[in-house]
C-alpha cells in the first residue's frame, strides 16, 4: 500500500483490495466509509419514515376515513415508528460515531474493522424485512412500534418479519457498541486522558454500554413473543397462566434507556458545536460528564413510568413518579451548563450553531413536557393522547434529528472537503424550526382535550388543530427534500473548498483569543500521519 494511501484514508488492511466502485462499499473497513454507509442508510429511512407519518397526516387532515382502513392505518403508526427509531437515528448516530471517534481520539481506525463493516450490513436486510413485510398476508404488524402482547401474539406473518428485523438490528447495535467501547478505551493517543476526551466522545461511550446493557432485553422480550406465536409457550398469554402486562415491564426496561440512546449523542453533538461558535471552553466539562452517566444510570429505575395505567400499586407510581423526575436533575445541569457556555461568549450563528441552539430550545420544550407527564395523576389522563404524542416528538426530532443536522453542518466540511451554502442551511434550519413547531404544538392541546393516539378517525371538535398539524408535517417534510437537493447533494458534489479549520473566525470575524480547535483538541500522534 502506497504511503499516500495510508496519508489519504488511514486505510484498514483490506480496503485497498478494493478500490473501485460498489465493491470499495460492500468490503469497506475503513471507519469514514463505514460512517458514510450508516449516514446515507440513515437519510434514506428518515426519508422512508416520513412517508409514512405524511401518509398517517393525510389520513388525520378531516375527520372521517379519507383513505386508509383502520387496520392500514395502525400499521403505517407501526412501521413509522420502528422506521424512524431503529432505521434513521439510531444508525445516523452510529454513523457519526464511526467517523468522528477514532479523529477525535486519533486513533488510526475503529478497533475491529471487520466487525464494523458486518455491523452496518446486517442494516439493509433488516430494513427489507420491514418493507416487504407490507406485502404478505395480514400487512405490516399493527401493534404499535412497542409490538404489546396480546395484540403482538394475533398479528399475521408480518410480525414475525419485524420481529426478525429487529433481532438484526440489535445484534448490529451490540457489535457497534463493542467497537466504540473498544475503540475509546484502548487505542487513545497519548497523553488523552478519559477526562481529556471530546464531549461527543464521552457520550457515545456511555451510550455504547447502554446499548449493550438493553438491547438483549429487548431480544427476551420478542422471542418470548415468537415463541408465543408459534411453539405454544404462554408468557404474555393469560389463558395459559402468562402475564401481558410482564411483556411491558419487559419491553419498557430496554424502551426507556433507548430513549436515552437516542439523546445522549446528540447532547454529545450539540457540547462540541456550541463552544466553537462561542468562542469558549465548554462550561463545566466534569459535570457535563457526571450528567451523562448519571442519566445513563437513572435511566434503568424509570420504567415503569409508561406503565401508570396498568393498575400497578400506588408505592410503585410514586417511586417511579420520583424516580423520573430525579432524571430532570442532571438534564437541567445540562441545559445550564450550555447557556453558561454562550453567557458573554463572541458567538455567530452559522448553521450549526442555529441547530444548536434551536435543539436547546426545542429540546427543554419536550424535557417539559415529559416531566409532567411523569405527575402519575396527570400522565393516567393523558395517558395513549396526542400530548405523549407532541412529547416525544419534540423529544426526538426536534432533540435527536436537529441536533444530527448540526452536527452534519458542523462537520460536513471536514468529511467532504467542500463548504456547504450557508444561505441554503440557515434556510434549511428556519424551514424545519417553524414547519415543526406547526406541526407538533397545537398535538400538545389535542392531547390536553383528550384526542387518543393511533385512531384514523376523531371526533369534529379536533379538525382545526389536526389541519394545522398536517399543513406543518408537509412542511416539515419538503423542508428535508430541500436539505436533500439544496445542501447535500451541492456539497458532495464540489462546491467552495473548505479550509483547513473553517469555523475559525467564522463571518471573517478575526479573534485575537485562539479559539477552541472543533475537530482536533490534540496533535495527530506521528505513527497515524
Amino acid at each position: 500500500m502506497s504511503t499516500s494511501t495510508l496519508d489519504h484514508a488511514h486505510d484498514h488492511d483490506h480496503a485497498h483490495d478494493h478500490p473501485h466502485g460498489l465493491s470499495r462499499w460492500l468490503f469497506a473497513t475503513n471507519h469514514k466509509d463505514i460512517g458514510t454507509l450508516y449516514l446515507w442508510f440513515s437519510f434514506i429511512m428518515l426519508l422512508s419514515g416520513g412517508v409514512l407519518a405524511l401518509m398517517i397526516r393525510t389520513e388525520l387532515f378531516k375527520p372521517g376515513l379519507q383513505f386508509f382502513q383502520p387496520e392500514f392505518f395502525n400499521q403505517l403508526t407501526t412501521m413509522h415508528g420502528l422506521v424512524m427509531v431503529f432505521g434513521a437515528i439510531m444508525p445516523a448516530f452510529v454513523g457519526f460515531a464511526n467517523w468522528m471517534i477514532p479523529l477525535q481520539v486519533g486513533a488510526s481506525d475503529m478497533a475491529f474493522a471487520r466487525m464494523n463493516n458486518f455491523s452496518f450490513w446486517l442494516l439493509p436486510p433488516a430494513a427489507i424485512l420491514l418493507a416487504t413485510s407490507f406485502l404478505v398476508p395480514g400487512g405490516a404488524t399493527a401493534a404499535g412500534w412497542t409490538l404489546y402482547a396480546p395484540l403482538s401474539t394475533q398479528m399475521g406473518p408480518g410480525m414475525d418479519m419485524a420481529i426478525f428485523a429487529m433481532h438484526l438490528m440489535g445484534a448490529s447495535s451490540i457489535m457497534g457498541s463493542i467497537n466504540i467501547i473498544v475503540t475509546i478505551l484502548n487505542m487513545r493517543a497519548p497523553g488523552m486522558t478519559l477526562m481529556k476526551m471530546p464531549m461527543f466522545c464521552w457520550t457515545w461511550l456511555i451510550t455504547a454500554y447502554l446499548l449493550i446493557a438493553v438491547m438483549p432485553v429487548l431480544a427476551g422480550a420478542i422471542t418470548m413473543t415468537l415463541t408465543d406465536r408459534h411453539f405454544g409457550t404462554s408468557f404474555f398469554n393469560a389463558a395459559g397462566g402468562g402475564d401481558p402486562v410482564m411483556y411491558q415491564h419487559i419491553f419498557w426496561f430496554f424502551g426507556h434507556p433507548e430513549v436515552y440512546i437516542m439523546i445522549l449523542p446528540a447532547f454529545g453533538i450539540v457540547s462540541q458545536i456550541l463552544p466553537a461558535f462561542a468562542r469558549k471552553q465548554l462550561f463545566g466539562y466534569a459535570s457535563m460528564v457526571y450528567a451523562t452517566a448519571s442519566i445513563a444510570i437513572l435511566s434503568f429505575i424509570v420504567w415503569a413510568h409508561h406503565m401508570f395505567t396498568t393498575g400497578m400499586p400506588v408505592t410503585s407510581q410514586l417511586f417511579f413518579m420520583y424516580a423520573t423526575m430525579l432524571i430532570a436533575v442532571p438534564t437541567g445541569v445540562k441545559v445550564f451548563n450550555w447557556i453558561a457556555t454562550m453567557w458573554k461568549g463572541s458567538m455567530t450563528f452559522e448553521t450549526p450553531m442555529l441547530f444548536a441552539v434551536g435543539f436547546i430550545f426545542v429540546f427543554t420544550i419536550g424535557g417539559f413536557t415529559g416531566l409532567i407527564l411523569a405527575v402519575t395523576p396527570i400522565d393516567i389522563q393523558l395517558q395513549d393522547t396526542y400530548y405523549v404524542v407532541a412529547h416525544f416528538h419534540y423529544v426526538l426530532v426536534a432533540g435527536s434529528l436537529f441536533a444530527l443536522f448540526a452536527g452534519f453542518y458542523y462537520w460536513s466540511p471536514k468529511w467532504t472537503g467542500h463548504m456547504y451554502n450557508e444561505a441554503m442551511g440557515k434556510t434549511h434550519f428556519w424551514l424545519s424550526l417553524i414547519t415543526f413547531n406547526i406541526t407538533f404544538f397545537p398535538m400538545h392541546f389535542l392531547g390536553l382535550a383528550g384526542m387518543p393516539r393511533r385512531y384514523a378517525d376523531y371526533s369534529a371538535q379536533f379538525t382545526d388543530f389536526n389541519m394545522i398539524a398536517t399543513i406543518g408535517a408537509f412542511g416539515f417534510g419538503l423542508s428535508q427534500v430541500f436539505f436533500l437537493f439544496f445542501v447535500i447533494l451541492p456539497t458532495i458534489r464540489g462546491g467552495k473548498k473548505a479550509a483547513d479549520k473553517p469555523w475559525d473566525g467564522a463571518e471573517g470575524l478575526e479573534w485575537t483569543v485562539p479559539s477552541p480547535a472543533p475537530f482536533h483538541t490534540f496533535e495527530t500522534p506521528p505513527q497515524f500521519k
